[in-house]
């Protein structure tokens, strides 16, 4: 491998950590929103399910 490969090698490995940066902030946050998307969901259905078996106690 000659310097003109090498540059190109060392270029190319730049340019595709500095996408990574800037990528991979935004795929975290997607992740995090359809977890707390899923918690929301679960919490959601946690409500309706306890409502529904709730018994009516006399006054």
């Amino acid at each position: 491998m000659d310097t003109t490969q090498l540059q190109g090698l060392i270029g190319t490995l730049a340019v595709l950590g500095l996408l990574a940066l800037v990528v991979l902030p935004a795929i975290i946050g997607v992740v995090h929103d359809w977890r707390v998307d899923r918690q929301i969901e679960r919490a959601a259905e946690g409500r309706r399910t306890s409502s529904s078996h709730r018994i009516a106690r006399p006054a």
